[in-house]
């Protein structure tokens, strides 16, 4: 059913992806799917890394570590952008077109009062993305 797997990550709350990990792991499992952790940085230095270069090896590690923790091979890919506020949403759609993910599993928050005026990256791409979207909360 499913052949391409995204997961969307962000570095700094890794910690807050576990479940939808393992969702994906298991789906990945169940499919026979390529399943690849996609996170996005900015072109200068952040809190989890101080290049865009860095912070793709950080990324690798990441997804090496949950490959051996959840018994499935997750490939790494980092998308680059000057305003992550901005482009973040688009720059995970055009990861899953690059990709070409057939499903994209992400995790989301319990929403609050923000969200009732600002969609949430995980709403934003449930509307918008052209595959399917499983938002794990």
């Amino acid at each position: 059913m499913y052949t391409k797997i995204m997961i969307p990550v962000d570095l700094g709350h890794a910690d807050q992806t576990e479940k939808a990990l393992a969702v994906a792991a298991d789906l990945a499992k169940t499919y026979n799917a390529n399943a690849s952790i996609v996170g996005v940085t900015l072109t200068g230095p952040t809190e989890v890394a101080p290049t865009p270069e860095a912070y793709a090896e950080k990324l690798s590690a990441f997804a090496a570590e949950q490959s051996e923790k959840l018994g499935v091979t997750f490939a790494a890919h980092t998308e680059t952008s000057h305003d992550v506020t901005i482009d973040l949403d688009d720059k995970l759609a055009e990861a899953a077109d690059k990709l070409q993910a057939d499903l994209i599993v992400m995790a989301s928050h319990v929403p609050g009062l923000a969200e009732y005026v600002f969609s949430s990256n995980a709403g934003y791409l449930a509307s918008h993305a052209s595959m399917s979207v499983f938002v794990v909360r």
